[in-house]
């Protein structure tokens, strides 16, 4: 995966960084700092608020096919 890549979001909704409690991390922002992944740091969670899954999102096969690795990998342990 490119680090940073280009994704498509369709909404405006927004996570403020001060609401974000200390068992979530951002792991995902935009170019101007609004957040757009978040992860538990003690659950096998994660959540995006962008569209891995559109044709506009150069890389979303590869990132939607990284989470299914990661869940199947979780899920064997």
């Amino acid at each position: 995966m490119p680090d940073p890549f280009e994704a498509i979001r369709y909404h405006s909704l927004v996570v403020y960084p001060e609401t974000i409690p200390d068992t979530l991390e951002v792991t995902a922002r935009t170019d101007n700092g609004l957040v757009m992944g978040l992860r538990h740091k003690e659950y096998p969670i994660e959540g995006v608020q962008f569209h891995p899954e559109s044709i506009l999102t150069p890389d979303g096969k590869h990132l939607l096919q990284n989470f299914l690795d990661q869940v199947s990998t979780a899920a064997a342990v």
